[in-house]
């Protein structure tokens, strides 16, 4: 099939008035690199205020702003505002260091996802008035939270129950996506092994299909909060 290509493309070359060409223009340089460089500028605060803005704003999600030694009474605040139990709480370090999880046992009777328990996580999350999730990156351009589902924190706790609780650090406020897939890959170089599902997840469950009408609650929580942990130096 390939003998008569060259004479078939430069009939093709002649009928349009010019020379042969077998290698395509190289397209010129981009004026912009939005993906690389929008909102790069911005100082960590501003981002913070950029994420809470758009979040809240957009995305319909309520954020909170608070300190480490503060993030496990705000915990326990925001479950109290969606129903205060039956709670469900990722087994992820992060939240057993900031003092989230004992605390929610504590006061709300969480149930801690426990991988060695298989089906009976999901029971209890389906039950579950709230869940609590750690999110490794906010997207401060969409307003989003990035999950890694992992056997501590299995993605039925962000999923099934009324509300949820996303914890995230002020520290990990990324631009864009784009940032977010160098971090990955930074991940990858350090040795370190992803996930096996990442999730990126903007706000409560919602759908705008039927004349761009915005309706929550559509297939997953009603109800979605951001506690954003202050760990930044005040600028």
């Amino acid at each position: 099939m390939m003998e008569n290509r060259d004479k078939f493309l430069a009939t093709i070359a002649r009928q349009l008035g010019r020379d042969l060409r077998l290698a395509p223009t190289p397209l010129p340089a981009p004026t912009h690199d939005y993906a690389g460089t929008r909102l790069t500028d911005l100082t960590p605060q501003q981002r913070c205020d950029a994420f809470i803005d758009y979040a809240s704003g957009v995305m319909l999600a309520h954020c909170e702003l608070t300190h480490e030694a503060d993030a496990a009474d705000a915990a326990v605040r925001l479950c109290d505002r969606y129903g205060h139990a039956p709670v469900v709480v990722s087994g992820d370090p992060q939240l057993q260091a900031l003092g989230i999880t004992d605390r929610l046992r504590q006061a709300c009777q969480a149930h801690c996802w426990d991988a060695h328990l298989g089906d009976e996580n999901l029971r209890l999350a389906e039950q579950a008035k709230v869940g609590v999730v750690y999110a490794r990156y906010g997207l401060v351009e969409s307003g989003g939270v990035v999950l890694f589902s992992s056997p501590q924190q299995g993605r039925a706790i962000s999923l099934l129950p009324e509300s949820t609780i996303f914890v995230v650090r002020k520290s990990t406020l990324l631009p864009r996506v784009a940032q977010l897939a160098q971090a990955l890959r930074q991940w990858v170089r350090q040795g370190e092994r992803l996930p096996s599902c990442i999730n990126l997840i903007g706000g409560p469950s919602s759908t705008a299909d039927i004349e761009l009408i915005k309706v929550v609650g559509v297939h997953g929580p009603l109800n979605a909060a951001y506690l954003i942990i202050d760990d930044t130096p005040a600028s």
